[in-house]
Parts: C-alpha cells; sequence; structure tokens
C-alpha cells in the first residue's frame, strides 16, 4: 500500500504524543549533527553536506516513508562508494549518481519489489557492512592520532603503507582530545541519562581544546567557516559520458539504501510491535535521494542507531523524525558557526565508535561457522569490499549467491530412475494402490522417471543425465511429475528434448501427476499439444494401466 505512515498514524493523534515525539526528535537531532557532520567529512565532501542531508533527507524519509519511527540521514554504509565517485567524479558526478539511485529506488517502490530486496543472502549483508566498517575505521586513524600526512590514499593497502611510514608523526594533544573522546563514548551510555554521548563528548572535547589553547585541527581549521542554512537548489552539470559510467555506482547507492532502510524498518517493528510499508519506504527512500543533492546533500538512508535513538525516547510517529530534521535546520541557522570548533580527533572518535558497531564483528564471527557456501560468500565480499571496489563486492556477492543457491535448488531435487515396482510409504498413490490389492509393477518395455522437487534449470542437468544412465530405449518412458511444485524454461525445453529425441527412437512418452502450475506452464509452452491427450494423466497408476496397454502387457 503506497500510503506514508504518517497519513495514518495522524488520526488520533493527540498532545502528549506530540510532546512524546518532540522529546524523541530534539534527542536524536543532537545525536544526527555530529554523525552528519562526520559521515560528510569521511566521505570527502564538506562538513555542512552531511547537515544538509540530515535536514532535507531526513523530513522527506519521515514525512513520505513507510515506517513509524524511521530516521533517515548519511550513513557510514555510503562512505565508501561516496568517497570513491567524488574523487574520481566530483561532487556533480556525486549528484547525478544519487538522483539517479533515487530513480531506481522509485521505480522498485512503485514496481512492489520492496519485499524481494529481503532476499539478498545475510552473508552477501554481513561482508560489505564488515569491510566498510575496517575502511572507515582506516580512516578515522589519521585525526584520532593526529598525524601530518595530507591527502589520506584511497586504496586501504596503500593507506596502510601510509600510515606506516608516519607511525613516528602523532600528535600527542590530538592522541589525548581523541582518547578522551573515545573514553566518553563508551562509558557515557552506561549513565541513566538521556543526553546523548556523541554530544557531551563534543562539547567537553571542544571546551578542553579551546580552554587550553591545545594545537589540535578542529573542523574549521580543515575546511574553513561552516555555511549557515541550505544553499539555493542547484544541479552541476556533468558530461554524458561521466553520467553512464555512474551507473553501476547508482546501483549500488540504490540497492545499499534499500537494504539499510528495510532492514532499519525491520528492526523498529520488532521495537515497537508495529508493520512498515517496504514499498512506500522505498518510494520515500527514492524522493528523498533526488531531492536532497539539489540542496548540496549526499545519498541518504534509514539509520538503524538513530532509528532505534528515537524509538527509545518515545518516538511513535514520523512526527519525531520531521522534528529532528526541523531541529537540525535550527541549529545549523543560528548555531552552525560554532561547529567550526569541534576538534577533528573527537569526530574520529566517534567515526570509530560507529565502525566498530558497523563491523557486527560477533556475527561475522558466527558466519564463519555457516555452510562452506555462505563461508565463500561472506569473505569474498568482505575481501572485494576492502581491498578492490564496494560497488565490484556487491555485485559478486549477488551474483555468487545466486550461483550457491542455483547449485543447492538442484541438490534438493531428485530424479529417479526405476522400471521395477514402484516403492514409496509417504505416497497416497501407492497406499492406494496397496488398498486396492494392486502392485505398482513396471512391465519389461517401460521406464520410469520419477522427479521430486522444482524442476528449473539446476535440475535440468541432473534429469538429463539420470536419462543418460539407462543406457537403453524403453518402448514407453513415463516421467512422474507428482512432486515437482514448478517448472521453468530450461525445464520445458529438458522435457522438449527428451520427447522428441524418445519419439525418434520409437519411444511413447507419458507425463503423470502434474500440479495445476506446472500443467498451465507445459500448455503454454505447446509441449502438452505436442504430446496429445492421450499421454497426459492424473495419476501415475493410469499412466502405467496405459504403458502396459501399448507394450501388451497384462494389468495387474
Amino acid at each position: 500500500m503506497l500510503v506514508p505512515k504518517l497519513v495514518t498514524t495522524l488520526k488520533g493523534y493527540d498532545r502528549p504524543q506530540f510532546l512524546a515525539d518532540l522529546t524523541a526528535g530534539i534527542i536524536v537531532g543532537i545525536v544526527a549533527i555530529p554523525l552528519g557532520i562526520a559521515f560528510a567529512i569521511a566521505s570527502g565532501v564538506p562538513p555542512e553536506r552531511g547537515l544538509f542531508t540530515v535536514v532535507v533527507a531526513g523530513f522527506l524519509i519521515s514525512a513520505l516513508g513507510g515506517s513509524r519511527v524511521q530516521i533517515g540521514g548519511p550513513t557510514g554504509a555510503f562512505v565508501v562508494i561516496v568517497f570513491g565517485i567524488v574523487q574520481t567524479y566530483g561532487y556533480g558526478g556525486l549528484v547525478v549518481a544519487t538522483m539517479m539511485a533515487g530513480v531506481i529506488l522509485v521505480g522498485l517502490g512503485l514496481a512492489g519489489l520492496g519485499g524481494a530486496i529481503k532476499f539478498i543472502p545475510h552473508s552477501v549483508i554481513t561482508g560489505f557492512t564488515s569491510g566498510i566498517a575496517v575502511i572507515i575505521f582506516s580512516g578515522v586513524i589519521r585525526d584520532l592520532l593526529g598525524l601530518d600526512m595530507g591527502v589520506l590514499p584511497a586504496e586501504f593497502l596503500e593507506r596502510v603503507g601510509a600510515y606506516a611510514a608516519h607511525v613516528g608523526d602523532v600528535s600527542w594533544p590530538a592522541a589525548g582530545v581523541g582518547a578522551l573522546s573515545l573514553v566518553i563514548l563508551l562509558l557515557w551510555p552506561r549513565l541513566p541519562t538521556r543526553i546523548p554521548g556523541p554530544f557531551v563528548a563534543i562539547v567537553a572535547a571542544t571546551l578542553l581544546v579551546q580552554l587550553m589553547g591545545l594545537p589540535v585541527d578542529t573542523i574549521g581549521s580543515r575546511f574553513g567557516a561552516i555555511q549557515a542554512g541550505l544553499p539555493a537548489p542547484a544541479i552541476p552539470g556533468i558530461a554524458w559520458r561521466d553520467a553512464v559510467r555512474l551507473v553501476q555506482p547508482a546501483i549500488t547507492i540504490a540497492l545499499l539504501g534499500g537494504i539499510e532502510s528495510l532492514l532499519s524498518a525491520v528492526v523498529a517493528d520488532g521495537m515497537i510491535g508495529s508493520r512498515h510499508r517496504s514499498n512506500m519506504e522505498l518510494v520515500a527512500q527514492g524522493v528523498a535521494n533526488i531531492v536532497t543533492p539539489i540542496f548540496g546533500g549526499i545519498p541518504a538512508t534509514g539509520a538503524i542507531a538513530r532509528t532505534a535513538t528515537n524509538v527509545r525516547n518515545g518516538g511513535r510517529t514520523p512526527v519525531a523524525g520531521m522534528v529532528h530534521a526541523l531541529f537540525v535546520l535550527l541549529v545549523v541557522l543560528f548555531l552552525g558557526r560554532f561547529a567550526a570548533l569541534i576538534p577533528m580527533a573527537t569526530l574520529g572518535a566517534i567515526l570509530a565508535v560507529v565502525s566498530y558497531h558497523m563491523s557486527e564483528w560477533r556475527t561475522f564471527r558466527s558466519e564463519l561457522r555457516a555452510p562452506l557456501g555462505d563461508v565463500i560468500l561472506l569473505l569474498t565480499t568482505f575481501t572485494l569490499t576492502v581491498l578492490v571496489d564496494l560497488t565490484v563486492a556487491v555485485q559478486v556477492g549477488i551474483v555468487l549467491a545466486a550461483f550457491i543457491f542455483m547449485k543447492r535448488m538442484s541438490e534438493v531435487t531428485d530424479v529417479t530412475a526405476f522400471s521395477e515396482e514402484f516403492h514409496d510409504d509417504e505416497d497416497p498413490e501407492a497406499e492406494l494402490a496397496r488398498a486396492r490389492g494392486r502392485a505398482l509393477v513396471v512391465p519389461d518395455g517401460v521406464q520410469v522417471y520419477d522427479i521430486n522437487g522444482p524442476f528449473f534449470f539446476g535440475a535440468a542437468t541432473a534429469f538429463k543425465d539420470a536419462m543418460a544412465g539407462t543406457g537403453r530405449s524403453p518402448r514407453v518412458l513415463i516421467v512422474r511429475m507428482r512432486r515437482v511444485p514448478t517448472i521453468d524454461g530450461t525445464g520445458i525445453n529438458a522435457l522438449r528434448d527428451m520427447v522428441r529425441r524418445s519419439r525418434k527412437e520409437g519411444s511413447a512418452v507419458l507425463l503423470s501427476g502434474l500440479v495445476p502450475d506446472v500443467r498451465e506452464a507445459l500448455d503454454r509452452a505447446g509441449l502438452l499439444a505436442e504430446l496429445g491427450p492421450d499421454a497426459v494423466f492424473a495419476t501415475y497408476a493410469e499412466s502405467l494401466d496405459a504403458a502396459r496397454e501399448r507394450v501388451g502387457a497384462p494389468r495387474t
């Protein structure tokens, strides 16, 4: 249902709920400010662009989304892909890629594919999420330790080499501020207070640096003053050839945005006992990513940590998310200049904690005990994310997952050949035959193939192998399909090839036990007409009687 949750939740909306949403929105806004700045810097864009994203995308995702409590904005998942796009195509390229991703997300939502994204294997998600966490952490070591090393290399291995070359250049004042910030971020949540830890860390570290005059890099010293207010809407120009190259990064942004937003919505559903509208959520995410870049923002999606903060502080409707965006806008308008005083070491500490939680190392460790295919999928996606490129990692991960799925499904489908009495203690046909005193004996000159499971391209090879293994051409060949719930084009072609080859060899082909969906598929493909009405039977017993008549054997 493509109706925003805001429309339905405002029915019966009262003053107590508004006050709860107001409080939750302000607290989430306090959390979102340092995260927005930190994610923007880590992505290679000016810090205010993260705040623009919090304001515009945060408001649109809450106002149009399919979740009651989803909080949208920049997240760590986009850091790697955004950094790569900016380094290669500049901010103009990022705008185009983000808007293209937004169009893709809207299309997915309108097509009703909100549930399809959930089928991406958990190993793929864990692999690239953990890989992103490693890359984020590798990018904040410079600020945490105050290393004076110029432009940080984009490649992970080169970055490690650069750190090794500058290991003796640690700035102890910056390292001390970073350590203090980490201590606050790790210990503050244990206190019985609703004041967010990142806010406390920023205030404490900023006051320490300013009052003691510590020689520590700040946002202002590195990036200059932060712009107050939203910029005028604009779309930077970009060459068409670059736009074509941005299709793959745009698809990656869309997939990451869709996956993370729907995962966040599912987590929120569990916390408040609600159900989100996945297709409406994708549409909202798409609209937000189309509009936000026009106002100077970067890609946005649902943020699990901020959504959980919203729920824990009483937010129960999209009003809380809208309040959080408006609160950040007010801060940008009236207090934005003070953000320039924030130490870079503190932002590095915030991102270090984010990367730790994002790594899901416990989940990663448990996935290593999964079946071999899942372990290969996990390690491949993780390694490609860290050493090659996130876009490549996601694409290879999904393709590899598809091949593993095909292999497993082909193993589920069993093709059995028999030419004697049929035995199956769990088969109602066999039970009925025994009750009537009949034995389902296969006469001479008849060969039976029993297919058990989905008959698709993965199982077609097993079917051909089973036929090749008989080594002789029977007068009648029965294909028993009572336990085939579905069939695809490759399975149909395998049957058609078998029918035509059997006719050339003088063998008749009979089908038995077709379920309605399979019968319809074979009928549409013209295979039933090719076989004729006297070659298709409702039960195996009926097909066996017809085979006996064709070979001249008596009925049992």
